[in-house]
């Protein structure tokens, strides 16, 4: 007791600068990096950085500091920083195994935010599904399917294979084919095709429709119908110009074949 009390009146006074000088180091440290943190917050949201990369590199901009803050107030106590260091990089290797696939989901994520293949809204095919997107994390990304399903893909299986933004461009091409009947009279079936096309105000003049022959199949002769439109409006013009066609082909006689198989049976006669 005698020793401790020894220590303590000769070192008491010392070790409290210390870690008086350690909390100081500690709070005003703290207060710089948040305010560092917020300026490259700002300076990025006037940029017009997208909003989940202001979030994320101004966290890991305030965690950086906030380490070496936490670092320089231990050094300050005459810790050996250096082998804290060695420690706590192992730890992180191990984390860093441990959450192999998280990581790699969250990497995926900055990429997706970093190069905005697509945005909130989107209509897109990824990561095996395909829906509108509803919201973009860091680890998955998340969208709902044409019948009000909701799909939360990893944004690693994302990155990692094809993906089709149909809402990225304004306009998009409607690829339809109508089979006639070969005794059919082909200008006729162009001149009706071009009427409703005409007739379709959602349809744009430029670039133009495309109507012509495009196969001539085994019970068909088919016809390629090509009109743009805006991407909005695709699955709307798509079905009306289905069903209006139909309708005139079927007032003009024009008939649409199916496909079918004449069976000939001869008659073999028995041997007498």
């Amino acid at each position: 007791m005698e020793n401790i009390h020894t220590w303590l009146s000769e070192n008491a006074l010392d070790w409290g600068i210390k870690i008086a000088i350690a909390i100081a180091i500690f709070i005003i440290g703290k207060i710089i990096a948040r305010v560092l943190s917020n300026l490259v917050r700002k300076a990025m949201a006037r940029a017009g950085t997208d909003a989940i990369l202001v979030g994320f590199i101004g966290n890991i901009t305030y965690g950086i500091l906030l380490v070496a803050v936490v670092l320089a107030a231990i050094d300050s106590l005459g810790v050996n920083v250096t082998s804290l260091m060695a420690i706590v990089a192992a730890a992180g290797l191990a984390i860093g195994l441990a959450l192999k696939d998280s990581l790699g989901n969250f990497a995926a994520g900055v990429m997706i935010v970093i190069f905005r293949p697509f945005k909130v809204g989107d209509f897109i095919t990824a990561g095996g599904a395909d829906g509108v997107v509803d919201e973009i994390g860091l680890f998955s990304t998340m969208m709902h399917t044409g019948d009000n399903q909701r799909v939360i893909v990893p944004n690693s299986s994302i990155i990692g294979g094809n993906i089709t933004n149909v809402s990225a461009l304004p306009t998009r091409r409607i690829d339809l084919v109508f089979g006639i009947s070969y005794d059919d009279n082909i200008g006729q079936a162009r001149d009706i095709i071009n009427k409703v096309l005409q007739a379709e105000e959602r349809i744009l003049d430029d670039p133009a429709p495309v109507v012509r022959v495009g196969e001539l199949a085994d019970s068909s002769v088919n016809i390629q119908v090509r009109p743009w439109v805006k991407t909005d409006d695709y699955w709307g013009v798509r079905c009306d110009l289905l069903e209006t066609i139909k309708v005139e082909f079927d007032g003009a006689g024009i008939s649409i074949p199916y496909p079918q198989q004449d069976v000939y049976m001869h008659e073999v006669k028995a041997a007498s």
